[in-house]
Formats: structure tokens, sequence, C-alpha cells
């Protein structure tokens, strides 16, 4: 019908050649918006928008039940061991309960004067449980630790800092959430050695990765508790899932 009332237009005009021009345009401009229009029409009725591809937009991250103990909290640590003693004691529970892999982790709040320490928060491996390759015992343990203090970094502030305590030395993704997560100390257990020994790949973490995170004024420590950290992974070698970035 368009493209009939434009020729009959074009007819009637055929005496005046600007007349004819000028109609000739704005039919090809009519045409145009039109197809522009269909396009349009096509594309919002055929492509789905990101809010309706997106099941979701949260994820939940949660701590096993076992887990929630204010005993944990209530006790008095003193030593790097005490603390150290902490994040294997997380390690072999999430193994024992099913909660997750051999990994715990604990950060701990130091008064800078005192030079007290208490339990700031916890974390434990839950990648299986809850379906996400992120949820290690140290990002957990960082996750928590920040939520509670209302900040993304746990950098030194008000005469407090913070420092983190893991059951084995971290793979490439939680050394690099280390480096960003503003704790001053890092204290492993386990080494990467104890856990490629059993089939998880930690990645490319060298000294080289450790002198960086001196270098950034994170102050590190090793081999605290090894053996018993150890003990952990062993045990989990024979009864657990080995994940590396594969499904069941």
């Amino acid at each position: 019908m368009l493209m009939s009332s434009l020729a009959t237009s074009s007819a009637r005009t055929n005496n005046n050649p600007s007349i004819e021009v000028l109609s000739t345009f704005i039919g090809g401009f009519v045409i145009g918006i039109v197809g522009a229009a269909v396009t349009a029409r096509k594309i919002t009725k055929h492509e789905p928008s990101a809010a309706v591809e997106c099941e979701s937009d949260s994820v939940a991250i949660s701590l096993p039940d076992w887990a929630h103990s204010r005993s944990f909290f209530e006790r008095k640590y003193e030593s790097d061991e005490d603390m150290m003693s902490l994040a294997v004691e997380l390690s072999a529970k999430n193994v024992e309960k099913g909660t997750g892999g051999p990994f715990g982790c604990a950060i701990f709040e130091r008064d800078m004067e005192t030079q007290e320490t208490k339990l700031f928060s916890i974390g434990v491996n839950r990648v299986v449980p809850l379906g996400n390759c992120t949820l290690h015992g140290e990002t957990v343990a960082c996750q928590f630790a920040q939520k509670k203090l209302g900040s993304f970094s746990l950098q030194p502030k008000g005469g407090k800092q913070y420092e983190m305590f893991t059951s084995c030395e971290p793979c490439c993704m939680c050394l690099g959430a280390t480096l960003w997560s503003g704790v001053s100390r890092l204290v492993c257990a386990a080494t990467k050695d104890d856990a490629s020994s059993i089939g998880f790949d930690e990645g490319p973490v060298t000294e080289s990765s450790y002198e960086h995170l001196r270098k950034a004024g994170i102050d590190v420590k090793k081999e605290v508790l090894r053996n018993e950290a150890a003990a952990v992974l062993e045990h989990y070698g024979k009864i657990g899932k080995i994940y590396n970035g594969t499904s069941d």
C-alpha cells in the first residue's frame, strides 16, 4: 500500500521535477523508518534480554552448620601455633563432616599496641558443596571478615591489623586474593608439595610469588604445624574428591 501511494504521488508530479524529487526523498525516508521499526521489533521479540537469561542475580556463600560454633571465638589464642591449630582443626572437621575439601583458614585481629589477638573470621573449602570454584578456605574467610568489618580491605586501621592462618599454602587464586585482601601476615601450614602429592593442581605459585607479597608489606611465615596439616591432606587423598576444574 505504501509503495502504491508513492507511485501515485510520483505520477501526479511528472510536470514538476522539484516536487517529484522531494516526494521521492520523503518516500525513501519513510521506508527507512518503517524498515528500522520492523527490524527493532524482530530483535525485541526474538532476542532475550540479560535479565531473562540470568536465572539468579545473587550468589550464596555459607559455612557448614558445625562451623557456627561460638567455641571457636571464645578460645584464647596467644601463639602462631595456637592460631594455626584452629586452621588445621577446621580442615580436618570439614573432611570428617563431608562439607568440603581439606582446607581451613582463620583470620585473626591483632591489637597492634597490646599484641593481643582474637579470632575474627573463619573459612573452609566449600567448592563442591556449593558448586563454586572460588570458594577456597582463604577466600571464604576473607569475605566473611570483610563483611564483618564493613570494608573491602583488611589493611591496618584503628590500631588493628589482620592476619591469615591457612592450613595449606595458597593456590595461585588464593595467593592473589591474599595480596588484594589487605592482611598484614600470611601464615601457612602444609606446603604446595603436600597438596600436589594427593593430586591438587595449585597453579603457578613460586617463591617469587611470596616475594611479591613481602614487597607489598605482607609478612609470610611457612610450615607452622606442617605435619598435622599434611596428615589431613593425606587422609583426604584416600577418601575425598580431587577437583581441578573438572566435573564429576
